[in-house]
């Protein structure tokens, strides 16, 4: 089966804060050690292939005063030529000039696919005014736009600003803008996200960060929802790699075709129309 994960994270080790570190070696002891074979983006595609993986959403992520810095730049170099790597830039309001301006260079000149915003990184509402000319310019180029939403261990961050219901004016505001939740309103919000999705025909959830065996406890009609669903797995933060999390998946009491919508339909057709 073919799988594409949507939730992948690169980058250098000192591109993460003192938490964000900490907190990934809570998950993997060797987590620094690592990071010096992810600085190899041919390391890092032939590790995703021996993990069963197709395709990954590689993400950049500007938030220096929570999580990390990995500059959209260096993810659009880094991915280059490696076609199974997918770069997705990161827009910081708080520190990025005329975002919506910085959003067309990113697709237009470096080739990334994508934008990932992190509001309860970053200390802003994602139905802030202040975001709708990047909304509006996502969705005259047609690129999918991730919101990080739920919980975080990360210190410094600001949860008010994770709720996925935020996103109902933007899903409104922008009908033909894919909206993907990460994390599917992890901890406090499963039953909203899961509504929006179901409300919105331009709203995806995202499975990264949930432990597989529990998605049904979190989300019981998960069924119902199969081409809403899309998998990611945050790798590396997570403690048993990439393949347990996609075998874990397989094995849950769901109708073979919703399993393939998960854990590829339904990201190949918000990646590739």
């Amino acid at each position: 089966m073919k799988v594409i994960d949507f939730h992948i994270h690169a980058g250098t080790w000192d591109m993460n804060t003192p938490s964000c570190q900490e907190s990934m070696l809570k998950i993997n002891p060797d987590a620094e050690d690592l990071h010096l074979s992810i600085e190899d983006p041919e390391w890092l595609r032939d590790f995703l292939i021996g993990e069963g993986v197709t395709y990954a959403v590689i993400l950049a992520e500007h938030a220096p005063a929570t999580s990390a810095y990995c500059p959209s730049e260096w993810v659009a170099d880094y991915c280059k030529d490696i076609e199974i790597l997918i770069p997705f830039a990161c827009l910081n309001p708080l520190m990025d000039p005329e975002p919506a301006h910085k959003l067309v260079f990113y697709v237009k000149e470096l080739g990334m696919k994508g934008l990932k915003l992190l509001p309860s990184y970053c200390f802003y509402f994602p139905n802030d005014p202040i975001m709708y000319p990047v909304y509006k310019k996502a969705e005259e180029l047609k690129i999918p736009v991730i919101f990080h939403t739920g919980s975080s261990d990360i210190s410094g961050t600001k949860l008010k600003y994770a709720d996925p219901l935020l996103l109902d004016d933007v899903a409104t505001d922008f009908p033909e803008l894919t909206i993907i939740m990460a994390h599917s309103g992890r901890g406090f919000w499963y039953d909203r996200a899961f509504f929006l999705s179901r409300h919105h025909k331009n709203v995806f959830m995202d499975i990264t960060g949930l432990p597989p065996k529990n998605l049904l406890k979190y989300f019981p009609e998960l069924e119902r929802n199969s081409e809403k669903v899309i998998f990611g797995s945050d790798w590396p933060g997570v403690p048993k790699g990439i393949k347990s999390n996609i075998e874990a998946i397989c094995d849950l009491p769901l109708k073979d075709s919703t399993v393939e919508n998960i854990l590829y339909k339904n990201s190949e057709r918000i990646l590739f129309g």
